[in-house]
């Protein structure tokens, strides 16, 4: 039996804090050092950089890191595994190979590519013009490469997890239908992928937290049975607990399967313990069963323009003064508009500052000239002749592009997923070949919580956990509890019906639930929330990333017995 693999990662985000590479590499022992930089408008950022420029297209970031931290990790033996490459892997990889001459090393560099769709777009069925149309590749191509003996593995778009599935797989000699121990490799990576989420970062009750003013990044050590202990370099700030590990593993999910291209893993077998030591929370018991014969593929176009403004509207009459300036500008602009009146100000309040409420108006068009200038200078216009106290947050500006997201599938064998070796040579990697149809999952049967004799009207995250994030126009919002009492208690009253209620945002929606007993969680996915995307900027928080905290703000009844 090989001994575990020891994987951190130092990006969770392309902008995370640049020193964690350093950090990393200094901190203590790794085998293997990721770094996560893509999401949906990631891609698009990259897409609109490779169109100014051919040969962009990848994170720029991560060059600037390996370029100081190269030796560190050639000396250490650590293996570098980055999905950086964006819409360019060949590109960062060359960029890399002419890094280390000039920097008088020897490494071996070696890419993933394949992923890049944009080319057969029409052929593949994908309509439109997108900017951007990438596969989410597996793992597979990352294994080969490091089986032949590469110290810096580039790729485009893979899954996330791919970059721990890669390592681990390569490491442990696992195969193609060793579903288990992939599935639990799945499920450490999507611990570790975003970072210091994982640690302490964003999380729900962070209050509990000794020390969270700079947390270390995750490490996920992978044993043979896929089985994985999820921990940090000692010292390091932040803490690593069933909670904060539990926060991170409802990020961005669906229902019980986590479908990917190598493995289909079971979120609802997922069991967490305290191993030994501090800082240590093991993962066991993870199922995996075949992947879906589809690849979900990341379409990116251009949707129009954008431009935004933002009146301040102070003291009385707040509603009046809003409705006046709609009137004022509601035949002035040829685009779609949409008003939001967001009264933050308060009664007899001892500042101007908490007097004033916002009135945000959202323009959007295919014409760039319709939601520019000639918008912004509109609202401007009527500074003398509006209502009493007129001032806007921000100059007059012009409009900007935003994108529009969508998901599309291809059949997985349409798709060529290849590995560039350190030697130049190419290596395709066959697609699975199980794909056989799995039977849908009934959600598990959940004690009833006793009715109670007395409650108490407090916030819900009083005893409620969330963690909330974008998947594409939806959104997901995990809740998980820490004792088996209010998990029954959790499940008999936050219904989907009770969710819109609390969140009223959510009417006319469609809205899935998802029981998961082992985690004490209950996973919501909301329908079309965001819109067309994190790009498309649909709503105030336009990521979904505080969507839990509100509603953990709301107000409910609560059993005394609970709190």
């Amino acid at each position: 039996m090989t001994s575990p693999i020891r994987i951190g990662n130092a990006s969770g985000f392309y902008g995370d804090r640049f020193a964690a590479f350093g950090e990393m590499l200094e901190g203590g022992e790794l085998d293997v050092l990721t770094g996560d930089y893509l999401a949906e408008l990631t891609m698009l950022i990259l897409a609109r950089d490779r169109a100014k420029d051919p040969a962009l297209g990848y994170a720029k970031t991560f060059l600037r890191q390996l370029e100081q931290h190269l030796g560190t990790a050639l000396d250490k033996g650590v293996k570098v595994v980055t999905n950086a490459g964006g819409v360019n892997p060949a590109g960062l990889a060359d960029e890399i190979r002419k890094l280390t001459q000039r920097l008088g090393l020897e490494a071996r560099i070696a890419h993933v590519e394949g992923d890049d769709l944009l080319p057969r777009v029409a052929e593949l069925g994908i309509e439109g013009k997108p900017l951007a149309a990438n596969a989410y590749l597996g793992a597979w191509g990352i294994a080969e490469c490091l089986n032949e003996g590469a110290d810096v593995v580039v790729t485009g778009r893979v899954t996330d997890a791919s970059l721990v599935v890669g390592p681990a797989a390569a490491h442990h000699g696992w195969a193609h239908t060793d579903y288990d121990q992939l599935a639990g490799a799945v499920v450490a990576g999507h611990v570790i992928e975003c970072g210091t989420q994982a640690t302490g970062g964003n999380y729900a009750f962070f209050t509990d937290l000794k020390d969270l003013r700079h947390p270390g990044f995750p490490i996920a050590e992978v044993h043979q049975d896929g089985s994985s202990v999820i921990t940090k370099h000692e010292g390091t700030g932040g803490a690593v607990t069933t909670g904060t590990v539990t926060a991170q593993l409802l990020y961005e999910i669906g229902g019980a399967r986590y479908a990917g291209p190598d493995v289909t893993a079971r979120m609802d077998t997922i069991q967490l313990s305290d191993d030994d030591g501090e800082d240590r929370v093991r993962i066991t018991g993870v199922r995996g069963e075949p992947p879906p014969p589809t690849l979900k593929v990341s379409v990116n176009r251009l949707g129009g323009f954008r431009n935004e403004v933002e009146f301040v509207l102070t003291g009385l009459d707040i509603e009046a003064k809003a409705e006046l300036v709609r009137q004022q500008l509601k035949d002035t602009v040829a685009a779609d508009v949409t008003w939001d009146l967001v009264r933050t100000d308060h009664v007899d309040a001892d500042t101007e500052e908490r007097a004033s409420a916002t009135l945000r108006c959202v323009a959007r068009s295919a014409d760039a000239k319709a939601v520019g200038r000639a918008f912004s200078n509109a609202a401007v216009e009527i500074g003398l002749a509006s209502y009493p106290g007129f001032h806007l947050t921000a100059p007059p500006g012009d409009a900007a592009p935003y994108g529009v997201f969508e998901p599309a599938y291809v059949e997985a064998s349409q798709v060529d997923h290849v590995a560039v070796l350190p030697d130049g040579s190419r290596r395709t990697i066959a697609p699975a070949t199980d794909n056989r149809i799995l039977e849908p999952v009934d959600d598990p049967q959940v004690p009833d919580f006793p009715q109670p004799t007395k409650y108490k009207r407090v916030p819900l995250g009083t005893v409620v956990g969330a963690r909330s994030g974008d998947k594409g126009g939806s959104a997901n919002v995990g809740l998980w509890v820490r004792s088996d009492e209010a998990y029954r208690w959790l499940v008999r009253s936050m219904s989907v019906r009770r969710l819109r209620e609390l969140l009223p945002e959510t009417s006319g929606l469609t809205i899935e639930r998802h029981l998961l007993p082992h985690l004490r969680a209950v996973n919501f996915v909301i329908d079309g929330i965001l819109g067309e995307g994190v790009a498309f900027n649909a709503r105030f928080d336009p990521q979904a990333k505080a969507l839990g905290e509100w509603l953990r703000s709301r107000y409910v009844d609560v059993p005394e017995e609970l709190l």
